[in-house]
C-alpha cells in the first residue's frame, strides 16, 4: 500500500509513530524492517539482552517482546476492521503485558523467532487484503482508526523502539 494515512484516520496518540515511517509501500517497509531488526539482534547474547539503560526501563528482551505483542494486537484490530467488525477494540496496558510475559526468562533466539513469526503473519494478512479494505474505519482504544493507519502504526511502532535500542542500548552492550 503506497498511501500515508490522514490525521483523521487515527488517534493523535499514534502521530509520532506515523511520522517515523517514510513514504512508500508499507508491505515493503515491513519486510525491510524485519531483516534490519533481526540483523541488529544477531550475535547478541542472552546475557547482554538483559541490559537496561536505566533501572525502571525495559531490557532488550522486554523491548523485543513488547514489539511483537503490540504488533499482534494491532494486526488483530486490523483484521477485525478489515472484516467489518463494528465493536470497538479495547486498549491494553503494555507495562502489564511485559511484566506478565516474563520475557527475560525466554531466550533471545526464541523472542526473535516470535518476532519473525508475528511480522510474517502481518505481512501475509496485508498482502491478502482487498484494496478497498485499506480505507475501512473502526474504533480502537477510544478513537477512530483505519486499516491503513494500523499498518502504518505497526511499522512506526517498531521503528520507534528500534531507534531507542540503537541509541540507548546498543551503544552500551
Amino acid at each position: 500500500m503506497l498511501m500515508r494515512p490522514e490525521k483523521n484516520d487515527y488517534h493523535p496518540h499514534y502521530q509520532s509513530y506515523i511520522e517515523q515511517i517514510p513514504e512508500g509501500d508499507l508491505i515493503v517497509l515491513l519486510c525491510e524492517q524485519l531483516k534490519q531488526t533481526v540483523s541488529l539482534l544477531e550475535g547478541l547474547s542472552d546475557e547482554k539482552a538483559l541490559y537496561q539503560y536505566a533501572p525502571e526501563k525495559w531490557t532488550i528482551k522486554e523491548v523485543i517482546g513488547h514489539i511483537a505483542d503490540t504488533e499482534r494486537i494491532m494486526a488483530y484490530r486490523l483484521l477485525g476492521i478489515s472484516r467489518g467488525e463494528q465493536n470497538e477494540f479495547p486498549g491494553y496496558d503494555d507495562e502489564s503485558y511485559v511484566q506478565n510475559a516474563r520475557f527475560n526468562e525466554i531466550s533471545l533466539a526464541q523472542l526473535v523467532e516470535n518476532l519473525k513469526a508475528v511480522r510474517l503473519a502481518t505481512i501475509a494478512l496485508l498482502k491478502g487484503l482487498h484494496r478497498d479494505a485499506w480505507v475501512l474505519r473502526g474504533r480502537a482504544n477510544g478513537g477512530p482508526v483505519t486499516v491503513l493507519a494500523l499498518a502504518a502504526i505497526i511499522a512506526g511502532h517498531e521503528r520507534h523502539h528500534v531507534r531507542i535500542l540503537e541509541d540507548r542500548y546498543f551503544n552500551y552492550v
